[in-house]
């Protein structure tokens, strides 16, 4: 542990060296580089002080948010100049190796700094700092409707042009505000959709997190075919450390309840069929299945009186389900939803053209649609947040998916 701290520390360090010579080189004014010294130390002591005393029987709090996005803040920016100026420095030892093996005379081994590479290093670390304010002040509000059509050979016939709103995710023990819910509230009821399905994840740990929020998801429409949900990894409360087994079993009961107060059904490793007509459709909903969040989801148990011919949507919060087990699976699900990526709340997203974040390192579907032997997972982004609050590039997401039959046009 101790060794750990020590690298961390040596790494701020240098971080922390590179960034003040790229203040040194674009400015001569001592009261800018005693101001910036000073900023920076009460940034370091601040951040360090709230995590040294985090304590995991309480959890996510609104403060451990901000102390997360100022080292954000103070810490990429940073990076992003330390790797132009290590580029500098290479270049200035090989110039320096090459002038002394030929004999030039020089002063100093080393070339001095140029500022116009400092200000080029200030001014692309400009954008990561901007875009993280950008994300903690607007972008983890800026709700996007994505509207999907997915074509289906089997779908039954009085299914065609069914539609479903998705959203995942909620984090409600991040949300800091009340008009912002109400207007993705809103959002969510002005699609007229069929049927509302919501994939998990509540609250970050506890069931008193969604209290203050009942009241305005209460304001989610009646729905003709429904709303479900499921579990997602969060609402297990196994990030916290409970006084007691009790105490943890307490809550998961009061999260499950959570999802009667606001009007959904939850599904625990069960389905139900959707009927329209004379045709039906198989929910299903598992418990969270993740590789690496717990495998409590049951599949098997949650089809068993379902055959391969019968079209099937699943619920399941984990996008890796869906990889390991789901798309696999011998009953032929057509389509599964999830979420649980976020999309990491940070990336670039040029829609229809390009998507990246550190997301896809992780999870080989993380946002968007995906299409493996025929069969589709869908990965919502998210409707909060969690850890860093907010979302730049990867904007909190609502899905509309208009199912259709036949085969898609090219």
């Amino acid at each position: 542990m101790v060794f750990r701290f020590l690298i961390l520390f040596i790494i701020i360090a240098i971080v922390e060296l590179y960034a003040f010579q790229a203040i040194k080189t674009v400015t001569k004014s001592k009261w800018i580089l005693i101001s910036y010294a000073i900023i920076s130390l009460a940034a370091i002591v601040f951040i360090t002080y709230e995590l040294l005393k985090f304590d995991r029987s309480v959890g996510q709090t609104k403060t451990t948010l901000i102390t997360l996005g100022l080292l954000l803040l103070v810490l990429l920016p940073k990076i992003v100049l330390t790797f132009v100026m290590l580029l500098e420095d290479v270049f200035r030892f090989l110039m320096g190796t090459v002038t002394h093996f030929m004999g030039h005379n020089s002063d100093s081994f080393l070339p001095e700094r140029r500022k116009f590479v400092s200000q080029v290093a200030l001014g692309l670390a400009a954008v990561p700092f901007i875009s993280l304010i950008y994300g903690m002040t607007i972008g983890k509000y800026n709700y996007k409707v994505i509207r999907q059509a997915l074509f289906f050979k089997d779908l039954p016939d009085a299914f065609d042009g069914f539609k479903i709103t998705q959203i995942s995710d909620i984090h409600s023990g991040s949300f800091d505000d009340e008009n912002k819910i109400r207007y993705a509230i809103d959002l969510i009821n002005e699609q007229e959709s069929d049927l509302l399905l919501f994939t998990g994840d509540i609250v970050n740990a506890k069931a008193d997190e969604m209290h203050p929020w009942i009241e305005i998801f209460n304001g989610l429409k009646k729905f003709e075919h429904g709303k479900y949900s499921v579990l997602g990894n969060h609402d297990y409360g196994a990030y916290l450390d409970w006084k007691s087994e009790k105490a943890k079993a307490d809550n998961f009961v009061a999260i499950k309840d959570l999802h009667r107060q606001i009007d959904f059904k939850l599904m625990l490793n069960e389905n139900v069929k959707i009927k329209k007509g004379d045709d039906e459709i198989a929910l299903i909903g598992v418990e969270n299945w993740g590789k690496h969040f717990g495998e409590y989801g049951d599949i098997n148990k949650a089809s068993e009186n379902l055959t391969e011919a019968d079209f099937k949507i699943l619920m399941s919060h984990d996008p890796s389900h869906w990889e390991y087990i789901v798309k696999k699976h011998p009953k032929n699900i057509q389509l599964t939803l999830s979420g649980h990526t976020h999309g990491m709340q940070f990336g670039i997203e040029i829609p229809g053209y390009f998507k990246w974040s550190l997301a896809k390192y992780l999870y080989k579907q993380w946002a968007g649609l995906y299409e493996e032997f025929g069969r589709y997972v869908y990965v919502n982004r998210g409707f909060g947040f969690h850890a860093y609050p907010g979302r730049v590039g990867i904007m909190p997401e609502i899905t509309v998916f208009e199912l259709k039959k036949g085969e898609k046009v090219a």
